[in-house]
């Protein structure tokens, strides 16, 4: 029997949960969200935060329901960090009030699999 593919609602139903998820692990590790799923013309930003040592992080957020197409987090590329790179300098200029100690891209993969545990992997720093 064949599995039909997911629709674009299912999708971003999980993408949105995989970033709520993210938010609240980020909030309970210490960061403040700025932002959620800002937007330019470049692209979007699925969340900024500001980190307890002060740097602001853009975050890019992966969330799968399996490993099919191995961890959430292998599907952030080169080309991806550095677009999302881009944003972030970007999202700075739009917020001239928001100070900076540091500035750095993160990745958080989540996995959702039924029957399991949500799984959350935090990569710092990617690109960088």
């Amino acid at each position: 029997m064949e599995t039909a593919p997911a629709s674009v609602d299912d999708r971003r139903s999980l993408g949105d949960t995989g970033e709520q998820l993210a938010a609240r692990y980020l909030v309970e590790t210490g960061h403040r969200v700025l932002a959620r799923n800002w937007h330019c013309l470049e692209g979007e930003l699925d969340l900024v935060a500001q980190a307890a040592d002060g740097a602001v992080v853009g975050i890019e957020v992966k969330t799968r329901r399996g490993l099919g197409f191995g961890e959430p987090i292998e599907a952030v590329t080169p080309a991806k960090v550095a677009r999302l790179r881009r944003l972030l300098g970007r999202w700075l200029r739009d917020h001239p009030d928001v100070v900076a100690a540091d500035i750095r891209l993160d990745v958080v993969g989540v996995l959702i699999q039924p029957g399991h545990p949500v799984r959350l992997r935090h990569l710092r720093g990617v690109g960088g």
